[in-house]
């Protein structure tokens, strides 16, 4: 199994920046890609950006300018840098890690952190 705990959240206001902070704990070696995802009120959960554990970033088309995903494995975490804050950024931040087969190549399971407020607003 594998713990997320996620911290960083916040208030800011627009055009600010804030960086999330994820650390995974557990089973850590089965651990693949990570990724962080929002979701607003009223709205589904939405891919924010993911990152191989070699690396290999994806984000999504409306973020990539002013998001940047890393990550550490030797500190078994994962880290969102938010810049050019929005009022439509505001959302629960959810961490996510993919927990591999022994090949390492086919996910088993999903697991979720408990998410961070983060709240753009004047």
């Amino acid at each position: 199994q594998v713990q997320l705990v996620e911290s960083g959240g916040g208030l800011v206001q627009p055009g600010g920046s804030l960086r999330l902070s994820c650390v995974a704990s557990g089973s850590i070696s089965s651990i693949g890609a990570m990724g962080w995802y929002r979701q607003a009120p009223g709205r589904q959960r939405e891919l924010v950006a993911a990152i191989t554990r070699g690396g290999i970033t994806n984000y999504a088309d409306s973020m990539k300018d002013r998001f940047t995903i890393s990550r550490d494995n030797a500190k078994n975490t994962v880290y969102l840098q938010m810049s050019m804050l929005k009022p439509e950024d505001t959302a629960v931040y959810y961490c996510n890690a993919d927990y591999m087969d022994p090949t390492g190549l086919v996910p088993l399971e999903y697991y979720w952190g408990q998410g961070t407020q983060v709240t753009v607003s004047s």
